[in-house]
Formats: structure tokens, C-alpha cells, sequence
């Protein structure tokens, strides 16, 4: 029978002796290598991962950081989720991940030569008695090890023991790797994907999911997610998931609820799908040429609204004109209008590459406009196409200062709307108030607003909001929800930044990141730009809004959601606009069979941050779909678009 094999010296390695020699004797299926170090692992990992490899062991690290002792993850050649990725997830939910190394590499030979003075005899004996029931389980059933994706940490303190789960890192040099991007890889086939009723638009029901998601994503030590966070405001109880990313900053995720665990299943997914959208995580970008030479297969950039030539030319601009003859990366996306593959550059399919040195800025900014999280590829589409038209359709509202009608909150047959805009009222003393600003694809698309009636300088005048759905109600609802978490975030900023604010109500070049947008409408000085929303003179009830009535209103009841797809995607098809899907799922998200994807359709008004930043050049649709819903009885000029920053938080 083969032992396994244990290599160091100094406690852990004789007490992990010791108890081998104690253990009952079975054939093993398996052979193990035991690692053991009574200071900070800093050896060289090659030539024991060469023995493995040679043998087709399993490696087994046993290592003392200071006051703990961690056990794993066991490693197997050719498997992913190994040492490396571990340290790699582990690194990325540091807070000072840098500080952190440079204490390391500052004292590595202290580290490295001097045994943790927390390890005594018994402790070894503990870590021992551990490390001897994984091999066992690693000799006879590898799926029973609870090492396998994880680490075991022994607290040198109160000797109890912790498991920290992990998933591999598809970017590690040692069992990762990902697929090129292919034309066929990013092909889409529309599933049937049947609904749980005809007005969900989920195919997963939630019950339960939340735990789901925890266990396979949540973890301080070593998680995807490291941090989940609660709080509640203004009738929403709101839940913040928290990831550490590779260059040392954090991203979130927010859900705005009823409840604190649907809130937090919601924080999650948009935790997760940042994920997705800030770099390629599940193919490898591969294509990279000039539009000149791609252009037969390629999405046109200018079709997406760019810069006009003085911005470019403005001190301090940091995008680059876009060039025919440049070379740039692509990514392959579908096209629905062509039905096959299409190239998108990958600077606008994701928003947070990292540039090498010498690489050119982009030629645009863009955030996660249109990414979504689904249980299906079809899914997570329809909802990336919500993102577009709510987004659309505020600015629409906002550039060419349509008058769109008041809705009549409480003629909605849920209750919670009211119950949301009361509790606000309640909490914060504002007037509430909605407005349906969908356009010409008939999506419901609502702005939700909150205006202070007092003549207190020192509460935000104005906060607004936005949320879309394929049912008016929900998307007021979702409107409200967002607006009750962003109002007493600024009741509590505005009044050390109302100075600020009021500068830049004549300086708008002043509006350089997102807070600043809700930040200016706090200010007196700024609340007549509301005025084309405020004064509106008409009304509508939730049933004369699109989604509702007869005819083309009863749509999006169908019993697939593929179907709903359909005719969503349809509604911008027949208006000549395309509908492109890039998928950005990553095996991260296939852990939990979840798809996430960046919808991009052309033509439509893009969100962006800060004021400099807008794109309104080249959009036909702006300079037309005001007339055509009849709050304008001309063609929108140049001169006549908004010239202000937009109000969207």
C-alpha cells in the first residue's frame, strides 16, 4: 500500500507523521502528497506539482500564517480550483491587498525561517488529526473532501476550524485558461424557456435562492463576494454585496426590496453580473483589426453615438477620436437583425479593461449599460433589453424635454406602489410623484420623482429615479424602490455639499462623476429644468399605459419567455433597430447555471456619467421620436437638446 508521501520538518510535519502511523490501514484509491510548514508558505510549488503530475497524486498543502494554520485546497493536475486560485481570491478580498504584499515581500525571510511562536504541540496535534481524516477521504472519495475548492483554517487561538470556500479562477496560470472568442461561440439558438405564470418573467422561482447563491458565492476570505451588508430607507430595506476586484477596488452590487432576503438575492446578482460585464471572464478576445478592414462583419461604432470632433479636442478629454483605419480589439456578439454573429469593440461590450502601457484610450465611455443576470441566456436577454429602454427613455424625456403624463399612483391594483409612496412620505416628508416616459416601442418605462414642498436650503430639492418592465405597475414599482434608497442618501451628503451642488448649476463641466447628477437637482437654483415634468398637464391610470388594455397592450403574456423575447426584440426590429447579445458568462456563473450577456442596441440614447461625457451626436432617433409621439410638432434640432446634465442617479 502506498503511504502518502509528507514533505517538511518541525511540528506540523511530526505530528501529521505520528497520527499516519496511528490510522487504521486501508488500500488506497488515491495517493496523497503532504506539504507541511510550521512558518509562512513561501517555497517553490513546482517540483512538488511535478511529482503530482508524474504520479496523478493528489497535493495536500499544510501551511502556519501568524495565528492559523490552512489546510488546502487539495489539488489534482489538470483539475481546476488549485493553490494558485485559491491565493487568487484571497488576494482579491483583501482591503489593502497591496499593503498587504509589501508587508510580505518586506519580511519574507522572517516569515519564511520563523515558526509561528501560536503553534504549540497540542495545536499541531489538532491540525494533525485534521489533515489525517482529509487523506482518508482524498485516498477513498475524493467527492467527501472537504478541501476540494476549499481551505480549512485551524484558528491557533480556540483551535476551532472553519471551511472557506472557493471557485477557480479561470485566469490562473496554473489550471486555468480560457477559450478563444469565436463567431460560433457566440451564436444563439432562442430555447423554449416555459414561464411559472403568464406575467413572470423569471424562469426560476426565488424561494430559496438566496441560499443558493450564499453558499456557492459568499465568503470574506476567499468568495467571489466577500461581504454582504444591510440597511433600510425611506420603505425600502436595501442589501449591498460586496466584491474585491484585480486592481485592488471593490464593486457592488444593491437590491432595493420588500424584504431583507430578497434584497440581499438581489445584491448578489448584481454583484454578479458586474462580474460579467467589466472584462472578458469566459472567452479570450482574439480579433483585433481596423473597421476598414472587418467593417463586412463588424457593428459600425458610429452607429452608437460618439463624440464630436471639439470634444475631443477639449483640455483633459481622455477618449480617442474613433478612426476607420485604427486597429481595435472586437468581440463576438449576435446580431438579431442579421441572425448570426456580429463584432462589437470590446472596449464598449465591457467597461473596466485594464490597458497595457502604450495601448490607446478608447474612443467612448461606456458603463453597464444593458447587462443582466438571468437563469437562461433568454432571460438574462430580456432583461439586458428592459436596462436599454428604461435608460433610453429617461434621456429621450430628458433631452428633449417631453412633457410625459403624471401616472395616478394609486390607481394601481397592487397595493405595495401606494403603500411605497406613502411610507416615503412618512419617512422623509416628500412629494412623490411618476411619470410614464416610455417611446415608441411601447415598454413601459417609468421616471419616478420626490420634490421637497418646504423652503428648507438644506434638504435636496429634487431626486429622481427610473425602472422599466414588461407590466407598468412593476415598473413603477421598481422606479419607487430605487428612488426610496437614493433619497435619504442625499438628504444626509447635500447639506456639506449644497456649495458644490450650487457650482455646478452654471458650471456643468463640474458634473464629472455619477453622485454629482442627483447632487446638482438638490439645489433650488436647478429645479426649473424639472419644470417640463412637473407642470405636465395630463394624467394616465396604470390600465391606459403600455402593457395594459386591449390589442397590442395584452402582449407579453405569453407562456414562454422565449416568445416574450421574441416580441420584445420585435418591437426594435420593425423600427429598423438592431438587438446585439454579447454573452459575458463566465464559469463563475455557470457554477450556478446563471447567463449574463451586454445588449446593445444601436441607435438608442446611452447612459453615461458626468457631463462631458453625454453622447447625443449621431442619434437620429432623438431628433425624431419626439415629434413622432406628438410632444413636438417639428423635427428636435441641434439647438433645441437639453443642454444641461440629466438628473439620473
Amino acid at each position: 500500500m502506498a503511504e502518502p508521501r509528507l514533505i517538511g520538518t518541525g511540528l506540523l510535519a511530526d505530528g501529521i507523521a505520528r497520527a499516519t502511523a496511528r490510522r487504521t490501514m486501508t488500500r488506497p484509491d488515491e495517493r496523497v502528497v503532504v506539504s507541511a510548514a510550521d512558518a509562512w508558505d513561501v517555497g517553490d510549488r513546482a517540483e512538488i506539482r511535478a511529482e503530482c503530475a508524474q504520479d496523478g497524486a493528489y497535493w495536500l498543502p499544510v501551511r502556519t500564517e501568524l495565528g492559523r494554520v490552512v489546510i488546502g485546497p487539495s489539488e489534482r493536475p489538470g483539475r481546476p480550483g488549485c493553490v494558485d486560485c485559491a491565493e487568487l481570491r484571497r488576494r482579491h478580498n483583501r482591503l489593502h491587498a497591496a499593503a498587504h504584499d509589501a508587508v510580505v515581500t518586506g519580511n519574507l525571510d522572517v516569515l519564511a525561517g520563523q515558526a509561528s511562536t501560536w503553534l504549540t504541540g497540542a495545536a499541531a496535534d489538532v491540525v494533525a488529526a485534521v489533515v489525517v481524516d482529509e487523506i482518508g477521504r482524498l485516498e477513498q472519495d475524493s467527492a467527501s473532501a472537504r478541501t476540494s475548492g476549499a481551505l480549512l483554517f485551524v484558528d491557533l487561538k480556540t483551535l476551532e476550524v472553519a471551511r472557506h470556500a472557493f471557485l477557480p479562477d479561470p485566469r490562473c496560470v496554473v489550471c486555468g485558461g480560457l477559450p478563444a472568442d469565436t463567431p460560433d461561440a457566440a451564436g444563439l439558438v432562442l430555447e423554449s424557456r416555459p414561464k411559472t405564470a403568464p406575467g413572470s418573467y423569471r424562469i426560476r422561482k426565488a424561494d430559496g435562492h438566496r441560499d443558493a447563491l450564499t453558499a456557492a458565492y459568499v465568503d470574506a476570505e476567499c468568495g467571489l463576494i466577500r461581504l454582504l451588508a444591510r440597511d433600510d430607507e425611506a420603505g425600502s430595506v436595501i442589501a449591498a454585496a460586496w466584491m474585491g476586484l484585480r486592481d485592488g477596488a471593490t464593486e457592488g452590487g444593491y437590491g432595493r426590496t420588500r424584504s431583507y432576503e430578497s434584497s440581499e438575492r438581489v445584491a448578489m446578482l448584481e454583484a454578479l453580473e458586474r462580474h460579467g460585464g467589466m472584462e472578458p471572464g469566459g472567452r479570450r478576445t482574439v480579433v483585433r483589426g481596423t473597421y476598414a478592414e472587418l467593417r463586412d462583419q463588424a457593428l459600425d461604432p458610429r452607429e452608437l453615438g460618439l463624440y464630436p470632433t471639439e470634444r475631443h479636442r477639449s483640455a483633459g478629454f481622455r477618449y480617442e477620436p474613433f478612426e476607420v483605419d485604427q486597429k481595435y480589439n472586437w468581440v463576438w456578439g449576435h446580431s438579431f437583425q442579421r441572425r448570426g454573429p456580429i463584432l462589437v469593440p470590446e472596449a464598449y461590450a465591457y467597461y473596466r479593461l485594464h490597458r497595457t502601457e502604450g495601448e490607446r484610450a478608447p474612443f467612448v465611455y461606456e458603463i453597464s449599460n444593458g447587462c443582466a443576470l438571468g437563469a437562461c441566456r433568454e432571460e438574462a436577454i430580456l432583461h439586458g433589453i428592459l436596462e436599454v429602454a428604461e435608460r433610453d427613455a429617461f434621456l429621450m424625456t430628458w433631452y428633449a424635454r417631453m412633457a410625459a403624463p403624471r401616472i395616478d399612483l394609486s390607481s394601481a391594483g397592487r397595493r405595495v406602489v401606494p403603500l411605497i409612496v406613502e411610507a416615503m412620505r412618512a419617512e422623509t416628508g416628500y412629494e412623490v410623484m411618476a411619470f410614464d416616459i416610455s417611446v415608441e416601442q411601447r415598454i413601459p418605462c417609468v421616471w419616478a420623482m420626490a420634490v421637497d414642498p418646504s423652503d428648507d436650503a438644506q434638504r435636496p430639492k429634487a431626486v429622481c429615479a427610473a425602472g422599466s418592465h414588461l407590466d407598468p405597475e412593476t415598473a413603477a414599482e421598481n422606479a419607487l424602490s430605487e428612488l426610496g434608497s437614493i433619497l435619504p442618501d442625499l438628504m444626509r451628503r447635500y447639506p456639506d455639499q449644497q456649495e458644490q451642488a450650487r457650482r455646478m448649476v452654471d458650471a456643468p463641466s463640474l458634473v464629472t462623476e455619477m453622485s454629482h447628477h442627483s447632487l446638482l437637482y438638490g439645489t433650488r437654483e436647478a429645479f426649473s429644468r424639472l419644470d417640463h415634468l412637473v407642470s405636465s398637464p395630463r394624467t394616465v391610470r396604470f390600465a391606459d399605459m403600455p402593457g395594459r388594455g386591449a390589442g397590442p397592450g395584452e402582449a407579453f403574456r405569453n407562456a414562454d419567455l422565449s416568445d416574450d423575447l421574441r416580441e420584445l426584440a420585435g418591437r426594435y426590429l420593425c423600427e429598423g433597430l438592431d438587438v446585439i447579445v454579447v454573452d459575458q458568462s463566465t464559469p463563475e456563473h455557470r457554477a450556478r447555471d446563471l447567463s449574463c450577456v451586454k445588449v446593445i442596441v444601436p441607435g438608442t440614447l446611452p447612459m453615461t456619467f458626468g457631463h462631458d461625457l453625454r453622447r447625443v451626436d449621431g442619434l437620429p432617433r432623438l431628433h425624431e421620436v419626439p415629434r413622432r409621439l406628438g410632444y413636438r410638432d417639428r423635427r428636435l434640432s441641434p439647438r433645441d437638446v437639453n443642454p444641461h446634465p440629466h438628473p439620473f442617479p
